[in-house]
């Protein structure tokens, strides 16, 4: 118990070191965003100057120039509907229910993204409700956004996260999924264990939700390096963490069919051999070994040969149907993670030894 409430601690710590630069980005954005709104705009109370900021940065992961565009479009969008018609029907409650409808109609033709509609939406509510239908506050309220978006940005660039502590982080959760998966179907046929082999499977099903973070993650980190000076030079490493998104992705998508015919297996007259395991655990901690190697900005060569001492072993002879399909989705997770560390697929393909090899019976596969 205790030592799962330390992990628990020590990984929130760990998210808030992660997250703390956006903390000060939001932080320092939004009050530098309210002081321009009213110094240089003369605006009286720009509360949208901070929001857009709070918007375009956040502290998740996600396209935040895509954010930030569509927080200032889709604000322009529902102030011009909402002036319009406010200025021809007045304010009232079936003239906001008409506003409303008309602008977010309007955003979903030109564009169906979540942020985008929401905006405009909201944007027609705030001329609807709040301003005058001589006023001019609509357009003040679309300088607050852009301002807002603009120091947003800004803030991404000078005050910038680590996009490779961000890449780093997420992949090392994919990477410790994969090999967890790799070492309990190990550790299933050493024991010829059903209940591990199922604990298997079910960590194996629960892996898509850390592929998308990381894919996130990686949307966030390549926009950091694009508009921050300050990690330029920090292109090529992130490159490495581009170049293994797909083939891990793919790598986890055959763990979960290789987790599933473990179990069957068990139930075979002719269950896996144990060389099997083995070859499970090496690749397990090839994958281990890409984690650290791309953590620390090295080209994955240890990975890389570990992988490929597997490829070039021999099959085990007389398997029974799921050994062979186990065998098969080890042989596809081999091939993903050679691509991982850099090989094209042929070249990762070639490394495999043929399936109609002479074999040995104890060697692994």
């Amino acid at each position: 118990m205790r030592t799962k409430l330390s992990d628990h601690v020590r990984d929130r710590l760990g998210t808030f070191g992660l997250m703390a630069p956006s903390i000060a980005q939001c932080a320092v954005g939004a009050a530098l965003a309210w002081t321009v709104a009213i110094q240089l705009l003369g605006h009286a109370r720009p509360f949208f100057a901070p929001i857009a900021v709070l918007i375009c940065v956040g502290v998740g992961l996600g396209q935040r120039l895509r954010r930030a565009a569509e927080l200032v479009v889709g604000v322009s969008l529902g102030v011009g509907v909402g002036d319009l018609l406010v200025s021809w029907i007045g304010s009232g409650a079936w003239q906001i229910a008409l506003v409303v409808a008309l602008a977010m109609a309007t955003a979903v033709l030109l564009d169906s993204g979540a942020l985008f509609v929401a905006q405009a939406g909201s944007s027609a509510v705030l001329v609807a409700a709040l301003l005058p239908a001589s006023g001019g506050g609509g357009l003040d309220r679309m300088a607050d956004a852009l301002t807002g978006g603009v120091i947003g940005i800004a803030a991404v660039a000078l005050l910038p996260a680590s996009p490779l502590s961000i890449a780093a982080k997420h992949l090392s959760g994919v990477l410790d999924a994969l090999s967890t998966v790799l070492e309990q179907a190990a550790e299933a046929i050493d024991r010829r264990d059903v209940e591990v082999a199922a604990e298997a499977l079910e960590e194996a099903r629960s892996t898509q939700g850390a592929v998308e973070e990381f894919e996130r993650a990686l949307e966030t980190s390549k926009e950091i390096i694009m508009i921050s000076p300050l990690h330029w030079h920090r292109r090529t490493r992130l490159a490495r963490y581009e170049t293994a998104a797909v083939p891990v992705d793919l790598a986890l998508r055959n763990a979960r069919v290789l987790s599933r015919r473990t179990l069957a297996a068990l139930g075979e007259a002719n269950p896996p051999p144990t060389a099997l395991a083995e070859a499970l655990r090496e690749v397990s901690e090839a994958a281990l070994l890409l984690q650290l190697e791309l953590a620390a900005g090295r080209e994955p060569a240890l990975a890389r040969q570990a992988l490929l001492a597997v490829a070039a072993r021999e099959r085990p002879e007389r398997l029974g149907f799921s050994a062979h399909v186990i065998t098969a989705q080890l042989r596809s997770i081999v091939v993903d993670l050679l691509q991982a560390t850099g090989l094209d697929y042929d070249a990762a393909a070639a490394t495999l030894t043929p399936l109609d090899a002479p074999s040995d019976e104890n060697a692994p596969g």
